[in-house]
């Protein structure tokens, strides 16, 4: 998982709780570093994450950066439906995935 190489200062024994935002329209040619840095403009990202296909190695158009609690909101209003590498991309906050059975 990538984080952003900017340093934060924690006060002893409290974490920050963390959220995974849903990114989506993607496009094939978007890495991680660049997602994450789009959004560090904004907030500070804790995460990132792009997802590929298993047996192509490409990517499926959608990933996931993990933002602090606080910061959800800021990071969706700021990014939803903004140009990124030519398309506009979705941006809310990712819902539990469901289990498998």
């Amino acid at each position: 998982m990538w984080a952003s190489g900017i340093a934060h200062i924690f006060v002893p024994g409290e974490r920050p709780l963390i959220k995974t935002l849903f990114v989506g329209n993607l496009p094939w040619s978007t890495t991680e570093e660049g997602l994450a840095q789009a959004f560090s403009v904004h907030v500070p990202v804790r995460g990132c994450r792009i997802i590929s296909d298993r047996e192509t190695g490409r990517s499926r158009g959608f990933g996931f950066v993990e933002v602090d609690e606080e910061d959800v909101a800021k990071a969706i209003e700021a990014m939803n439906g903004t140009e990124l590498d030519g398309r506009e991309i979705v941006v809310n906050e990712a819902k539990p995935r469901p289990g498998r059975y």
